[in-house]
Order: C-alpha cells, then structure tokens, then sequence
C-alpha cells in the first residue's frame, strides 16, 4: 500500500465496507431529486458544498461516472508535477498535508467539514468530481477556475456502469435489464448521463471550459495531452508528455491499481476499450439509446465532440 495514498484507500476500503452491510434500499440517498451512494455522499455535506471557494488557478475535472475519471486525474496530477517542477521535499509535503487534512478523492466525497480544510490545500489545487454545473459551488464559475468536462460515449458508458455497480457493493445490484432502464431515466448514482452532458454544454463556449473525450485521449493521446496541457498553461516537454502516456496506460494503471486505490482498485480497472457495449445491448435497446440522443444531444457542441455515429453504431 502506497503511503501517499493511505487516507484514500482506508476511505475507500470503509465506503466497501459498509455498503455491504446495507440492504438494496439503503444503499442511495437523493439530494435534488439526484440519486447519490449514501456511504460516500451525504445529503450534508453536498449542501455545504457552496460554501466552498474555488480559486482562479483550481483544475477542476468532472466526469459522469465510468467516463476515465481516475484516469483523468492521474493524468492531471502527473502533468502539475512535471509542469511546476515540484522538488521531492515539495511533494513529499503536499501529500502529508492531503493525508492530515484527509481530503477525499473526490469533491462530493466525505463530511461536510473538508470544504473549510482544503483551504489550507497550497495551490494548484487540482479537484475531481461527479457532479453537474448546478451543483457545483457559483465560485467555480465567478472566480474562472479552469474546468475540464469528461464525456464519453454513451453506450460504453453504460455497459462500464452497470459491470461496475454490480462489482461495487456501494450500489444496489441490478439486471443487465433493470440496470439499463434505470440509466436512461436517470435513476443511477449521480442522476441522468443525458443531463450531465446537456447542462454542461450550456458552459462549453466559456473561456474557463473544455471538454475532453475518452475516444480522443484513448486514440491519440500525446494530441489530447499537449491540447490539455496549452488550456492549464503548462509547458511540457515531448518526453514529459509520453513518460505521463507510459504512466497512464490502461495496463499500467491495472497493475497499480491496488497501490493506487487498494481493493477499490482490483474493482475499478475492467478492459478499457471501446466498443464494449456490442456485448450487452439488445436490438431494441440500441435502438433506444439512439433515440434518446437524438432528442437530447444531437445538436449540442458536446453531443457532435462524442461522435456518436462512429462510436455508436454497429
């Protein structure tokens, strides 16, 4: 178990804990009509969530769940190292002072009294989330920090859903059937994939917003890394940039998953690629699925950077 890691770990190992000693019905609260893990996401503490200030040289990443969140992540932290040129004694003490102010990993995680902790967090903060624009706290928007929108396309992300939910006894397990059915009305941890997407397009033509995909980090990602690193203001080597590929590979970060993330990890890394949902979508479903894009996407910015007839269609 990796020392920096340990205050992250414990918190995961506990939410795998006690999400197994919940029944099916208690395993979800709601706040805002949103669904949400009640072991890692309290009604409080998303609440007190707009007393937190963000600052103009926060990164904040968001992501709909099972859309390379942790990849992302890994992928901005080793880019803030390398761009700062942090020295061993510098790291060494940001991470002791994450662990004694033990600041969950993601922003909706834990108790409603790490907003006033991580404003002892030295910047630049990078911070991860779930969570859709509304309920983000205003200063995230009024003081410009840079946010970057994870999108994938839906079909993976839907078929990476559900193998995850049943995997993870933080969720209730479902069907393949009943899983589907609730994702595409929303009534999944984090709310409606389809909502996550539209509210952020609202937001993608400000300055302070790009969107990134996992298709495109996937496919070409010393492009996607160099793009990601011009809007943070990074200066990045050619080598920097593939010494954080080789780091962030889907293979690499399977293996280390435990290091990283503990038994959380052994749960969290599946296959990784794309096109996984030609496995468990139904004729009717993909049918569905087609038409619920069309009536809520096609036409937005973020629904045509998805590319959906490429990687949608069989």
């Amino acid at each position: 178990m990796a020392k920096d890691r340990k205050h992250i770990i414990e918190f995961l190992d506990m939410m795998l804990i006690n999400g197994s000693k919940l029944s099916a019905e208690e395993k979800l609260c709601s706040y805002k009509g949103v669904l949400y893990p009640v072991t890692i996401c309290r009604p409080e503490t998303l609440q007190a969530l707009e007393t937190f200030e963000a600052r103009e040289d926060d990164v904040i990443m968001t992501g709909y769940p099972k859309c390379g969140t942790h990849w992302l992540e890994y992928i901005l932290n080793d880019m803030s190292v390398m761009a700062v040129k942090y020295t061993e004694v510098e790291k060494k003490k940001r991470i002791k002072l994450e662990r004694e102010l033990e600041i969950t990993s993601r922003l909706e995680f834990g108790d409603p009294g790490k907003f006033k902790r991580m404003e002892n967090l030295p910047s630049r903060r990078i911070i991860i989330t779930h969570l859709t624009p509304n309920i983000l706290p205003k200063s995230a928007f009024k003081n410009k920090a840079k946010i970057l929108v994870l999108i994938r396309n839906p079909k993976d992300t839907l078929a990476s859903f559900f193998h995850f939910n049943n995997k993870v006894p933080t969720f209730p397990t479902k069907t393949w059937d009943e899983f589907f059915t609730d994702f595409m009305s929303g009534k999944v941890s984090w709310g409606s994939y389809f909502d996550f997407v539209k509210e952020w397009d609202k937001y993608i033509d400000d300055e302070n917003v790009t969107s990134v995909t996992y298709e495109e980090l996937k496919e070409n990602p010393n492009l996607e890394m160099k793009r990601i690193a011009t809007f943070l203001g990074y200066s990045l080597t050619e080598d920097e940039i593939q010494n954080i590929i080789e780091k962030s590979s889907f293979k690499t970060m399977k293996q280390n998953g435990q290091e990283i993330l503990g038994t959380f990890g052994d749960l969290l890394f599946r296959k990784g690629f794309v096109g996984d949902w030609k496995m468990l979508l139904s004729e009717s479903q993909n049918q569905e699925m087609d038409r619920k894009f069309e009536e809520h996407l096609t036409g937005t910015k973020l629904g045509e950077r998805i590319k959906y007839d490429i990687y949608c269609k069989t």
